[in-house]
């Protein structure tokens, strides 16, 4: 393998979820295109999304239905307007006027308008009967359908069901062919909006760098669809599940839930699976960053149960027989590796057999050790550079919780930092320290540094993405109106500058 992204490039880090209009959510529709548009305007090369995935219980991206499904909550409706599938009335009927996210308005509101733009659409469309010919998303489809007429988790479901009885199943789906369709219309109106946005984006010269997250959800199509392909007892319940230990992420660790993978019967399949869900990334994105790429070579295994992830164990990974697959099956795929948290020679030493640059976080360079990996001065031209990630705080809410003593320390680390790039920049408050983060992540010997569109608004921890040790509030930032003129210039100037 070898090094990928080695050109100079600058992105932003903003969800469709955050961007702004009336409706709730960020949508594929204008709100999209006008966020190209500033990026363009600002001469950045990268916009960088979290999982486009249908979000289950908590909301979560990296929580899916279906790892390889759109959002339906994503579709914009002001196209299905234009299409004759919603009138303006119902268009207006579902304005928000929510500063953040309020999930829980619109479950109960969005699904409505969407079987209301369903029932008027053609099902005899020559397009969506390919889509549905082609069966990308059958199980999908089934799954959701099931899950209408039974409710709960796929384990609740009627043995036929649950077990994937063939002809019960066959049954089932003729008995229910409009629900099952209502699914498949959604996934076709997704992916038939992310495409025209797409191919604009990719003209104006910008490339989007989409997740990958490493684990899918318990309550998936997927573990139902290739229960054979993870860790599950007789009853389809995961033994283990997937999580972190104690990290400076969290003194209890992270106790995701996800089942863990069956890492043989994969390997059995000459890793088909993965092979088919990075085909997949590949087609929505132009540079996939796996999430947690350590579990790769080393993960943990928290029994089912547990309270916390504080009790577990590591075990080892397919590591390169995995990517060695996936080359030999797709070729050469962008792929940016979230090393963070615990590190070990096994994930580095993989990640530098792919040739995969790894992540650096500036919120954790500056803590007075000169030996920090974070560092600029520590960091190798194959990596990324981020002021922070959707799980950190933002730069100004993360300067905002530094005592004096830590945020002296903070100041003259940056100011060295600084001034090692020849950049001048007054560094006395703590605004302006989050102001000199972006413009030192953008400085530095990494080919390819990304700001999350909070840090370039220097907005605080109320923008806030996600907070990894909780469970509820999270995943509702919003934007509420475009970045400037002053931001786009702002941007542009130190591209120019730095050579991005």
């Amino acid at each position: 393998m070898e090094e990928i992204l080695n050109l100079r490039g600058a992105g932003v880090l903003c969800h469709i979820s955050s961007l702004p209009n009336k409706y709730g959510i960020g949508s594929l529709g204008k709100e999209a295109y006008d966020f190209c548009d500033f990026l363009v305007k600002s001469k950045v090369k990268y916009w960088q999304i979290l999982p486009l995935v249908q979000t289950g219980f908590g909301d979560s991206p990296y929580q899916s239905v279906c790892c390889n499904s759109g959002n339906p909550y994503f579709i914009d409706l002001t196209e299905l307007c234009s299409q004759g599938l919603l009138t303006k009335e119902e268009l207006k009927e579902q304005e928000e006027e929510n500063k953040n996210i309020d999930y829980a308005t619109l479950y109960n509101k969005r699904y409505g308008v969407l079987r209301k733009a369903y029932s008027r659409f053609n099902l005899q469309n020559p397009d969506f009967l390919k889509f549905v010919e082609d069966g990308e998303f059958e199980d999908y489809a089934l799954f959701m359908a099931l899950k209408t007429e039974y409710m709960g988790a796929f384990t609740s479901f009627p043995k036929e069901y649950k077990f994937r009885d063939k002809s019960a199943l066959k049954k089932f789906k003729n008995q229910n062919r409009l629900e099952y369709l209502f699914w498949q219309f959604l996934q076709f109106e997704f992916f038939e909006q992310w495409k025209k946005l797409k191919a604009y984006v990719n003209e104006k010269g910008v490339k989007i760098i989409g997740d990958l997250p490493l684990y899918v959800a318990a309550d998936s199509s997927d573990v139902w669809a290739k229960s054979h392909l993870f860790e599950l007892d007789e009853d389809l319940n995961p033994v283990c599940v997937a999580g972190v230990p104690p990290d400076y992420f969290s003194k209890t660790g992270q106790l995701w839930g996800n089942p863990l993978y069956d890492w043989e019967e994969m390997e059995k399949e000459d890793y088909a699976w993965w092979i088919n869900r990075v085909k997949s990334a590949k087609r929505l994105y132009d540079v996939i960053r796996i999430d947690h790429f350590r579990g790769l070579d080393r993960y943990f295994a928290i029994k089912n149960g547990e309270p916390t992830a504080e009790n577990g164990e590591w075990r080892i990974g397919p590591k390169l027989n995995l990517f060695n697959a996936i080359e030999k099956e797709l070729g050469l795929v962008d792929i940016i590796a979230e090393d963070l948290g615990i590190l070990d020679d096994g994930v580095i030493e993989l990640r530098d057999k792919t040739g995969f640059p790894g992540m650096k976080i500036l919120l954790f360079a500056f803590d007075g050790n000169d030996d920090n990996d974070y560092l600029p001065q520590n960091t190798a031209e194959n990596s990324v550079t981020y002021t922070g990630t959707h799980d950190n705080d933002t730069a100004l809410g993360y300067l905002n919780t530094l005592g004096e003593k830590e945020f002296k320390t903070f100041k003259k680390q940056l100011r060295s930092a600084l001034k090692s790039e020849d950049v001048s920049y007054p560094v006395i408050s703590r605004e302006d320290c989050a102001a000199a983060l972006v413009i030192c992540a953008l400085a530095n010997k990494s080919n390819l540094s990304i700001i999350p569109v909070q840090d370039l608004l220097l907005l605080d921890n109320d923008a806030r993405m996600n907070t990894p040790s909780l469970s509820q509030g999270n995943w509702q930032f919003r934007l509420q109106k475009m970045p400037s003129r002053y931001h786009s210039a702002t941007l542009r100037k130190y591209i120019k500058q730095f050579n991005r």
